[in-house]
Formats: C-alpha cells, sequence, structure tokens
C-alpha cells in the first residue's frame, strides 16, 4: 500500500505542475487582454485545486505511515542529517504553505465581481 501511494504521489507531483502552469499562463494572458472570465478559466483553477489537495491528502498519509516523514523523529540526529530534515519538517512545511497560497488564491479570485480582477 505503501508502495502505491509513493508512486501515486510522485506521478501527482507532475500533473500538479503541469496543471499550476496552465492555470497560471491561462490567467496571465487573459489579464493582460483584459479578458472575460469564463467557465474554462474557473475549471482550469478547480483542477489545479482539487489536484493540490489530493496530493496534500496522499502527502498527509505518506507523512504519518511510511518511513519518510513523522518516523524520522524516533532519530536523535534528525534535525543535523540534512536528507532527514528535509523529509520530517522541510518538505512538509513548505508544501502546506503552497496548498494554503493555491487555496487562498482560489477563494479570493471566486469573490471578485470584476472579471479581470479575478484574473489577476
Amino acid at each position: 500500500m505503501i508502495t502505491g501511494l509513493n508512486h501515486t504521489h510522485s506521478l501527482l507531483r507532475y500533473l500538479i505542475l503541469i496543471a499550476l502552469i496552465v492555470a497560471i499562463v491561462n490567467a496571465f494572458m487573459k489579464y493582460r487582454g483584459k479578458k472575460e472570465f469564463v467557465k474554462m478559466d474557473n475549471t482550469l483553477s478547480l483542477v489545479a485545486f482539487i489536484i493540490a489537495h489530493v496530493q496534500l491528502l496522499i502527502g498527509l498519509i505518506l507523512y504519518f505511515v511510511g518511513n519518510k516523514g513523522f518516523n524520522l523523529f524516533q532519530s536523535e540526529d534528525v534535525m543535523s542529517n540534512s536528507f532527514q530534515r528535509f523529509f520530517a519538517v522541510e518538505h512538509i512545511s513548505m508544501m502546506i504553505i503552497a496548498i494554503v497560497l493555491i487555496t487562498l488564491g482560489r477563494i479570493k479570485s471566486k469573490k471578485l465581481a470584476d472579471d479581470v480582477a479575478k484574473h489577476k
């Protein structure tokens, strides 16, 4: 089960990267062209949002169940070993911050009334 989750987590990193790049480029192009915010724009951001949150859920499962994550704190030198510190502290912290920023950006754009401002 852990192996399957690891593979899924690894595959989703490429999908989230592609989805975020497509959503950002689309928003940038339509912002510069002062285009209308249509259903497709909302769908692109929603797909990136969903993939990011699925990635987060799988990552949290791996963090607490897998061998790279919370279990690393059983070692006394977790903070002095850069490899262990990356998976035990740095990776999860930065990814949660990224998900929070994605979520806040989506919420803020949904609340705006102006189409051009939604792209921004």
